[in-house]
This record gives structure tokens, C-alpha cells and sequence, in this order.
């Protein structure tokens, strides 16, 4: 990392979900992945990355790390220690933090959790948006039980969204991974050594204050390894390479994805979140993507912005109905881009600021060169799948292999050329096709 040397890692806890592989005998953090203990993939990890000292925050059996790792000069950092004589929490334990270190920024990572990740890009994201926290955020397979944040289009975070709450609402699949960004100042707001939830006393607090509190969106491998089944599952995706690959440090694979007529059924331009109806088979088309390693991204042109027939708000609520359809059935889409913009003038209510020929309208390929930014994105290995022959020219305009399917459109527009790499009957059997050509 450019400017951060220091890490927190939060090494207490029982992991009474783990009593079979641990049976009380080495706290949760030193649990065996593949036959190294998890903490010590941690420091690695943070290692290859600059962090020069870590302070490991440690509890219950907190005596056995400090045994393994003892001043950590064996495994090139320097580690120094808090003891929590009772349990004080998430952030209790800050309070005695403040001696600890003198660094301005520093990261913080939850010790029950397995990642390989480009933290550079991380940093940077933090840096620019002047964050006071910045929190790692994912998608993954179960955001039903989950706790989720919530942000605005520039990643800052409006709210908390507790697996506990009695969710009759569409919500985004953004989990709180783990691990953070913080800038000391916010070690100021821990007064006293008594039990502190970090989220829920903390940041919610400052979320509220309207604190520059900023969540980094990434697809890497971050997984909390907190139950036998997880671990089972880390070794098996560390074993087949999978964990690395998707450091966003290497090139990644995309399986690019129109909307309408592709993933839910085609109704002309729906305008609100009601009229979502997925086709099936869209659920196992993702959960494909997802178990391959490739990126599931959508790509989609919402011309009802423009037109002033549905709101970014409203927008956004669709978009979240379709992350909930997905993770109810443990699917999720890595980003989805879309185009508010339309050239056409004349609708009522329109929106003026959004009538100009954008560069991000397909078959213009402006949502996908922001994508291959965001996410090093090798076109030359990724496709588009779409229903008309528009994402077909949007695929040949990217350089990309292109996948029609005949469940909207069909491609029988007629404005663009209608041959392709790929035709399939529907998204499962184009995704099913994709993966044999993966391989």
C-alpha cells in the first residue's frame, strides 16, 4: 500500500460455530485453512501489501497467538498486542488503540475472515473520497441473512440495514465484508474501555452526523470463514486457484448482460419495480457465472429516465428487486451500469439535462469501458449476451464476443447486423455455452 504501513486485526472471540474443528483449544483466528492457520494467511496477506506493524486485538485463548506469532519478526512485521480482559466488542477495544499507533490512516480486519484482494485500489478510493471510514462491501450468495449497506451513486454510505430487521422491501446486495479503512480521528469518539459495537454505536452514529463514511465496492474473494461449511468451501476454491484469480491485480473475465428481454421478460421499458418479472432460468444462468469466477455484469440502457418516466429512485428499486430475486436463491450480479441518457426530445415530463447523445447509450461502449476500469476486465476472454442486435453491434464496437438469445427481441429489429458468436435459446443455455468456451 502507497501511505498505510499499520493494521488492526480483531483476533478475539470463541467461534462456537467452530468447536468441532477447534474444541476450545485455539481461539477462532487460528483455525486451520488447508493446514496454516487463518490468521497467519491474514498477515500475510497484509504483508505483501506494505503493512509494516500490526496490532492484534485478542481475547479468548488470546495466550495461543501470542505464542505462534510472538514480536512477528519471524513473519517479516512487527506485531504488538491488546488484551481484552473482558469482551469489549467490535470497538471497545480502540480505546487503547490510541497508544498503539501514530498512523493517520490504518486498516482494520475482522480475524475471522479469508481474502485475497487488491488492497491499492482500496486505499486509493479511500483517499480520494477524504473518508473517515472506509468499509470493504461485496455481494454475496446470502444477503437474506446478512448485514447490508446502504450507499448513494458515489459509494457514500446513507445507512445500516441489520440481518435482523424484517426486510418487506427490496434491498441491495452490499455486505459489509470485514475489513476497513480508518482514520485515527475516529478513535477519538471511544471514551472509555466498555463494550462498543463498531457498525451500530459508531458508524451509524456518523452516517447520521453525515460523516464522510464511504463504502469500497469490489467482487474479490472475501469470505468470512466463521463455520465449518465455509472453511470446507475456502480450501476447495483455494485449492482450485479461484481465490486468486479474482484479485482484481489480475486480468478478470466478464460475462456481459442486457436487461430487458434477457434477464426478466420483456415488457417494453418497465418503469417500476412491480413490473420485474424474471425468465426463468436466470437465477441458474447467474449462479453459473458466479461459480466460474467470471464477473456478472449488466449492461442496460434505462431511456425512462430521460423520458421522466421513472426516477433514479424507483430505478434503483427495480435494480434492488432483481439482487433480491437473485440472492433469495444464492445468485448475485457483480455491478450493474446503466444509461439514463435518451437523444430523442419530445416525451412529456422529460428530463432536458439527460436528452443529448451520451457516449454511454449502447451500442456505444461507455458502460463498458467504466467497467473495465473498475474492474481490470480482459475483453478479449469476456462476451456480452443480450436479445437484440443492438447488443450485438455494442459487442463488436467493444471487441468482444457476442451471444444473442431469443427471448426478447430476438434480433429482429433490423438496424444492425444480426450475426454473432453465440445463439442461444435463453440466458442459461448462453451462459451454459460460455462456460464450455471458458474452459
Amino acid at each position: 500500500m502507497k501511505n498505510i504501513d499499520v493494521a488492526v486485526i480483531m483476533a478475539g472471540g470463541k467461534g462456537s460455530r467452530l468447536l468441532s474443528i477447534t474444541n476450545d483449544e485455539i481461539p477462532k483466528p487460528m483455525v486451520p485453512v488447508d493446514g496454516k492457520p487463518l490468521l497467519e494467511y491474514q498477515v500475510e496477506k497484509l504483508k505483501a501489501y506494505g503493512i509494516k506493524k500490526i496490532v492484534m486485538i485478542v481475547g479468548h485463548l488470546g495466550e495461543k497467538i501470542v505464542d505462534h506469532f510472538k514480536d512477528g519478526k519471524d513473519f517479516g512485521v512487527e506485531i504488538d498486542y491488546i488484551f481484552e480482559n473482558e469482551p469489549l466488542g467490535t470497538a471497545g477495544a480502540f480505546y487503547y488503540l490510541k497508544d498503539k499507533t501514530d498512523a493517520k490512516d490504518f486498516m482494520l480486519v475482522f480475524g475471522d475472515v479469508f481474502f485475497d484482494m487488491d488492497f491499492d485500489r482500496m486505499e486509493d478510493f479511500h483517499f480520494k473520497n477524504s473518508a473517515l471510514t472506509t468499509l470493504l462491501a461485496h455481494p454475496n450468495g446470502h444477503p437474506y441473512d446478512s448485514d447490508l449497506i446502504q450507499t448513494d451513486d458515489t459509494g457514500r454510505v446513507i445507512g445500516f440495514d441489520s440481518k435482523h430487521n424484517v426486510r418487506d422491501y427490496w434491498y441491495d446486495n452490499m455486505v459489509n465484508a470485514g475489513i476497513y479503512i480508518i482514520n485515527k480521528r475516529l478513535l477519538d469518539l471511544v471514551k472509555e474501555p466498555v463494550k462498543t459495537d463498531f457498525e451500530k454505536d459508531i458508524l451509524a452514529n456518523q452516517v447520521k452526523l453525515g460523516a464522510n463514511i464511504y463504502a469500497y465496492h469490489t467482487p474479490e474473494y472475501v469470505k468470512d470463514v466463521g463455520t465449518v461449511d465455509r472453511i470446507k468451501a475456502t480450501v476447495e476454491e483455494l485449492k482450485s486457484g479461484l481465490i486468486q484469480s479474482k484479485n482484481l491485480k489480475n486480468k478478470q473475465r466478464a460475462v456481459f448482460i442486457d436487461r430487458d428481454g434477457t434477464m426478466n421478460v420483456s415488457k417494453g421499458f418497465i418503469s417500476k419495480a412491480d413490473d420485474l418479472e424474471l425468465i426463468p432460468g436466470t437465477i441458474d444462468a447467474i449462479k453459473a457465472i458466479n461459480k466460474s469466477g467470471a464477473l456478472a455484469i449488466v449492461i442496460t440502457n434505462q431511456p425512462v429516465i430521460a423520458r421522466g418516466e421513472c426516477s433514479f429512485e424507483e430505478l434503483h428499486n427495480i435494480h434492488n428487486k432483481l439482487k433480491t430475486l437473485l440472492g433469495e436463491k444464492g445468485a448475485f450480479v457483480d455491478d450493474i451500469f446503466y444509461c439514463p441518457h435518451h437523444p430523442d426530445k419530445g416525451f412529456e415530463g422529460e428530463v432536458p439535462e439527460l436528452k443529448f447523445d451520451c457516449e454511454c447509450r449502447k451500442p456505444k461502449t461507455g458502460m463498458i469501458e467504466e467497467a473495465v476500469k473498475k474492474y481490470n476486465i480482459d475483453l478479449s476472454k469476456s462476451y456480452m449476451v443480450g436479445d437484440s442486435t443492438m447488443d450485438l453491434e455494442t459487442a463488436r464496437n467493444a471487441g468482444i464476443k457476442s451471444v444473442l438469445v431469443d427471448t426478447g427481441f430476438a434480433g429482429n429489429d433490423g438496424k444492425y447486423d444480426r450475426s454473432c458468436d453465440i445463439e442461444a435459446d435463453n440466458l442459461l443455455d448462453a451462459v451454459e455455452k460460455i462456460i464450455k468456451d471458458f474452459r
